[in-house]
């Protein structure tokens, strides 16, 4: 599976449908069994790199424990790269 051309916002809606995927859970929780390593992986394909990783571990974490399956990882994890990442780096100035 290959996300590195996928545009921001079709990366949004595979987040959101993942997202939704988890709360699959909440219903029927042996599907975190199958779920948290899949959505690790997924996090380390549509995410490049560290920040990817960590957000990886962190997406396997929330889906294997109980009760925080309503926390949208794929969703804070857009935000954060195409936001509030993006904003920070708008703002720094070279001075030379």
């Amino acid at each position: 599976m290959n996300f590195d051309n996928t545009n921001k916002y079709n990366k949004l809606a595979l987040g959101i449908l993942f997202d939704a995927m988890g709360y699959v859970s909440l219903i029927f929780p042996p599907f975190d069994i199958v779920w948290a390593p899949a959505s690790a992986y997924l996090m380390t394909k549509l995410y490049k790199g560290k920040t990817g990783k960590i957000a990886a571990a962190i997406s396997f974490i929330e889906e294997a424990l109980p009760f925080l399956d309503v926390i949208p990882t794929f969703s804070l994890m857009w935000l954060y790269t195409y936001v509030f990442k993006t904003k920070a780096q708008e703002t720094i100035i070279n001075v030379e």
